[in-house]
């Protein structure tokens, strides 16, 4: 490996692919070697970015990018669709993958921490890479154990494709590894508007909102008798992901197979 961790980035064209590049351009320890985007036509980054010290070509073949740059580390925010297939790619070459696209299921996550495994590399799969999140989730989990009553709200920007967020089912799993099972409240509910009480989680209702303006947000309510509380957490700008992003590629080149959610980074 080189002094500096060779980093791609897929999905270059999408927002947190751009503040991605541009923050692993800004970081000295890391160097940034290729981006990558399936949209892509050869655009150059600093051209349609606006950061003209980056004059990487964006490409739109994963493949040949990791043919020509050999990274030690590729960054994924691409979408539902091409996130499996686009890791499996780069942990056959032995490449750690720092995943930020939501959408993998429980059996693509084993198969990609199998195949980490088999290649001794690492792959982390992130549901939001706010540290304020990591807490919100964290305290939510705790709140559990003397509120087991509780609702999520998870608030996102129009252009989101999956529906609920991965940070908003990652509460609901630590939140029910903490809480005791309990009788739904009313029986009779029923919804006079098919989908009006949200999906539903292990038990937990969560309710997905899709606006323009918004970048990502979360509240988790719980009740109680004469009381509730709610913990909520707000992204305002892409920019407050990109500590969570750098840490991860620096702590996951040494470590192997699969890590998920940045809590166990911390």
């Amino acid at each position: 490996m080189s002094e500096k961790i060779k980093v791609i980035v897929s999905g270059a064209l999408g927002k947190m692919g751009m503040e991605t590049a541009r923050a692993v351009h800004n970081d000295p320890e890391l160097e940034l070697v290729g981006l990558v985007d399936i949209r892509a036509r050869g655009e150059v980054f600093g051209d349609i970015a606006g950061n003209k010290e980056i004059s990487l070509t964006i490409h739109n073949d994963l493949d040949k990018m990791i043919e020509m740059t050999r990274p030690d580390v590729m960054v994924d925010f691409t979408n539902p669709q091409a996130v499996y297939n686009n890791t499996r790619t780069a942990l056959k070459q032995k490449i750690t993958s720092i995943v930020g696209t939501t959408g993998l299921n429980e059996v693509e996550l084993r198969q990609l921490e199998k195949l980490a495994l088999d290649k001794q590399v690492g792959v982390a799969v992130i549901p939001n890479f706010a540290l304020g999140a990591v807490l919100m989730m964290k305290l939510a989990q705790e709140a559990a154990q003397y509120f087991p009553d509780v609702e999520i709200i998870e608030l996102h920007h129009d252009q989101k494709l999956d529906a609920p967020s991965g940070t908003a089912i990652k509460t609901a799993e630590m939140i029910t590894a903490n809480r005791q099972p309990i009788p739904a409240r009313n029986s009779r509910e029923f919804e006079k508007i098919s989908g009006a009480r949200g999906g539903e989680i292990n038990g937990i209702r969560v309710h997905s909102v899709r606006l323009p303006g918004l970048i990502a947000h979360q509240e988790v309510i719980f009740g109680g008798v004469g009381q509730s509380l709610r913990i909520r957490h707000d992204s305002f700008d892409r920019v407050g992901f990109m500590p969570g992003v750098i840490m991860s590629i620096k702590k996951m080149i040494t470590t192997t197979g699969l890590v998920y959610g940045l809590e166990n980074l911390l």
